[in-house]
Order: structure tokens, then C-alpha cells, then sequence
């Protein structure tokens, strides 16, 4: 494939997925030592009711695999399939542009010899700014991927962030955390592990209501945009 080809098909970017969902991990261990000091406070004979806080013998913490949740939320795979056929658009119109300059290349090439010196140079100045317009372009394809990209991922942790909020509220659960490989849990045991249940209930949520979704993301980027 040509050197100027973008990416034909859509790798979603879980480093990023991960730096995103790390603030789950990093507030979630914050409260659990924050409950942790109600605790200790409450052994010396206070209440930690009084305090506005929960003993940590109290806790009720769940977790989820955050991948597994992405990969098999309905509103991402949707999206992310998408953003693939978009690439490849795109992809095929710069390749087209590509070779339609390899052509023009080529012809002078062949006769250039025709040509005086003073044209040469010109129209060798023309070819190189033709080339570096096709770069350029190509770097603007590639950024707009990327942007799509960033915002798919950024609406996906505000409809994952609001589903885990009411998901933790019905099933009376004080602490959700987000398990991902190389993340700050090393063990969980399996009866605390609601991925399943959790990535069910989201998707039931978007497909009773798929535009609600496509709403919400439309309007967060237009407050964004502001």
C-alpha cells in the first residue's frame, strides 16, 4: 500500500481507554481510604454515621473489567464500525489522489526532456508543492480519525460513568472499580465481579432508546465546540 495510506481500518486506542477509566480506580482508592479513616475513627467510640461517611466493614464494592465493557457495549461497537468504513473512505480517496500524482510524476518524466530548463524548474516547484499538499492532507485525515476517535471514547466513559451511578444505586453497591490489565488491582474475587451484569444493563438501556444516546453525545459535542 502506498506510504501516504492513513489507517484503513479503526483500531479503538485503549491506552486511552485506560488513562480515561484510571480516574474510576484513582477517586474509588481515595474513598476507600477515606472510609478507612471513618473506620478507625469510629473504633475510638464515634460514629461514623456522624461524620457523613461508611464504616469500611460496611463497604458493599463491586468491579468490572472496563475492555470487556467497551467492547461489548452496543453504542461503541455501532460507532466504532463507523469510524472503520469512514477510514477506509477516506483511505481510498487519498490513494486515488495518490496515484492520479504518481502519474503526473511519471509523465514528466518521460518528457521532461522536451522541456527547457526554466519549465523543469517550474514544474518541478509545481510537483513539489503538489506533494507537499497531499501530505498535508493526508495528516488532516488522519487527525480527524483521531478526533472521532477521541470524542467515541469520551462518550462512551460519560454513558458508562452515568449507567455505573445508577446500576450502584439499585443494587445498593458503594464502590464500582474498573479492573484493567496493568491497572492498580492486582486480585479481585469473582463473586464481586459484575462485568456481565453491568455491560447487559447498559446495553439494554441504549437499545430501548438508541437516539437518546446519539442525542446526548451530539449535544456534549456541542458544548464542547463552544
Amino acid at each position: 500500500m502506498n506510504t501516504l495510506s492513513i489507517f484503513a481500518t479503526y483500531q479503538p486506542n485503549f491506552i486511552q481507554v485506560r488513562k480515561i477509566f484510571t480516574r474510576f480506580v484513582v477517586l474509588a482508592l481515595v474513598a476507600v481510604g477515606v472510609y478507612s479513616c471513618d473506620k478507625k475513627t469510629d473504633s475510638t467510640g464515634a460514629d461514623a454515621s456522624s461524620t457523613g461517611g461508611v464504616a469500611a466493614g460496611d463497604l458493599k464494592i463491586a468491579y468490572v473489567h472496563t475492555d470487556s465493557v467497551i467492547n461489548k457495549y452496543d453504542f461503541f461497537k455501532k460507532k466504532s464500525e463507523e469510524i472503520t468504513e469512514k477510514g477506509k473512505k477516506l483511505d481510498l480517496d487519498l490513494q486515488s489522489r495518490a496515484k492520479g500524482f504518481e502519474q503526473e510524476v511519471a509523465m514528466f518524466q518521460q518528457t521532461g526532456g522536451n522541456l527547457t530548463q526554466n519549465q523543469i524548474r517550474a514544474k518541478q516547484d509545481e510537483l513539489m508543492q503538489k506533494e507537499q499538499n497531499l501530505i498535508s492532507y493526508r495528516n488532516n485525515l488522519m487527525q480527524e480519525l483521531s478526533t472521532d476517535e477521541s470524542k467515541l471514547l469520551n462518550d462512551v466513559y460519560e454513558q458508562v460513568q452515568e449507567y455505573m451511578k445508577e446500576y450502584a444505586k439499585e443494587n445498593g453497591i458503594d464502590l464500582i472499580l474498573s479492573h484493567t490489565r496493568g491497572g492498580a488491582i492486582w486480585y479481585a474475587t469473582d463473586a464481586i465481579d459484575v462485568t456481565k451484569s453491568v455491560t447487559e444493563g447498559l446495553n439494554k438501556k441504549y437499545n430501548a432508546n438508541p437516539a437518546a444516546a446519539e442525542a446526548k453525545a451530539t449535544a456534549a459535542d456541542s458544548t464542547a465546540k463552544k
